[in-house]
């Protein structure tokens, strides 16, 4: 499929609708489509996304910046008409065999109704191309913008259905645009916005390569083990409670171990061999992730920091320890931690971790586990806000669905 999105500028333009353009156009490009933007400002996106550069449609040239003037006094200027008709013919070349045209709150404000104007002919002209209006603001529910809208044409034009497909990124929105133009709530669809964990976290490419591989986007908690694989780690505890835990009203929990084998002691082969084992035993083998099985040798400490970055807590089942530096490490990355009540860890966590002994009963320290979490809201919100505000999950969930519907 081919498609454009529209908006004034473009990133590297910054702003909070640009960032959304950006985002929403590499996501469909990933997918598959053929992406465009149209934009006055701004640049490729990247390689594979072209900006096509329409000076006209920008809210800042000064044509349009002399018809806005006069808009925003009631005047209708003649230079009003010639300035939409040649809108109107730049966007029309643009649009050659496009399919979708994806316009992001060029006709929910009045920075530039020419080009309103000439999307709306575009829509009522062309039986190939589908329109999607992109609501984020909306000029008409605006107090700070009704100085500058009077009644009748071009200003009623953001608040009067033309038969496009209307999307708001809110609630809130949804309702104004309903009592707006008097269209049923359910006609308008609601696409929140959504956060680029990788760029936000700033995770490393290999980071990155090995979440692909571990699919973590509906995963909680996310349960991060440290460690390498030795018997002194006690990780079949983890994996028990793992077990237990998913049993027991948490079936997307994970369990990531981040370590290689222990370096000095060929015991550590057979040891990993009975952790694999377990955790078929234990149906785990899509939920318990040793790091060893994707990458050959010690993952860098930017790698590890990532991982602390993306888990919801530490758990540290170990019989023994000198130190105990991964304590020290969640409590910089603000994890809860959950682990055994040897001296050293007792030593390190006081009373701010949960501590259980390395050979209690798995289903306990599930429960205890349990508990802590389904009462700290700073976690409930991180698991939520993980399934639902993920740009992956919003295309998967919503920008897919449009992009299939039909006029």
């Amino acid at each position: 499929m081919h498609v454009a999105l529209i908006h004034y500028s473009a990133p590297p333009v910054v702003g909070g609708v640009e960032s959304v353009l950006a985002q929403h156009a590499r996501l469909m490009q990933q997918a598959g489509h053929t992406v465009r933007l149209l934009a006055a400002r701004g640049a490729a996106v990247t390689s594979e996304i072209p900006l096509e550069s329409l000076p006209l449609i920008d809210s800042r040239h000064p044509r349009v910046l002399a018809v806005k003037a006069e808009l925003d006094a009631g005047r209708i200027p003649a230079e009003f008409e010639e300035l939409t008709r040649d809108i109107a013919r730049d966007l029309q070349a643009a649009l050659i065999n496009t399919d979708v045209l994806i316009a992001h709150n060029v006709c929910s404000l009045n920075k530039n109704l020419a080009l309103t104007a000439a999307i709306q002919r575009l829509t009522r002209q062309s039986d190939r191309l589908r329109v999607i209006l992109w609501h984020h603001d909306l000029a008409w529910t605006t107090p700070r913008y009704r100085a500058e809208l009077h009644a009748g044409y071009p200003w009623d034009l953001l608040r009067t259905d033309w038969g496009a497909r209307h999307v708001v990124v809110s609630e809130l929105r949804q309702r104004e645009l309903s009592n707006l133009m008097s269209l049923p709530l359910e006609s308008i669809a609601v696409v929140p916005n959504g956060i680029d964990r990788a760029a936000f976290f700033k995770l490393s490419p290999l980071t990155q390569s090995l979440l692909q591989q571990l699919d973590l986007d509906r995963a909680a908690p996310i349960l991060l083990l440290p460690v390498r694989l030795t018997p002194r780690k006690n990780i079949e505890l983890a994996l028990r409670v793992l077990a237990a835990l998913r049993r027991d009203g948490w079936p997307d929990a994970r369990l990531i171990v981040t370590g290689p084998l222990g370096p000095h002691n060929a015991a550590n082969v057979q040891y990993f061999a009975r952790l694999k084992a377990l955790r078929a035993e234990l149906s785990l083998s899509g939920a318990a992730h040793f790091l060893a099985e994707l990458h050959d040798g010690f993952l860098p400490d930017e790698v590890i920091a990532d991982f602390y970055r993306i888990a919801d807590a530490l758990f540290m089942p170990s019989r023994e320890e000198g130190f105990g530096i991964p304590i020290i490490e969640a409590a910089f990355s603000r994890l809860p931690v959950f682990c055994t009540d040897i001296a050293p860890l007792q030593a390190l966590g006081h009373g701010d971790a949960t501590y259980f002994s390395p050979d209690a009963d798995p289903a306990d320290v599930a429960q205890i586990l349990a508990a802590r979490l389904a009462g700290d809201i700073t976690y409930r919100f991180a698991a939520r806000a993980r399934r639902t505000f993920a740009w992956e999950q919003i295309y998967t969930q919503y920008l897919e669905p449009l992009l299939k519907e039909t006029r």
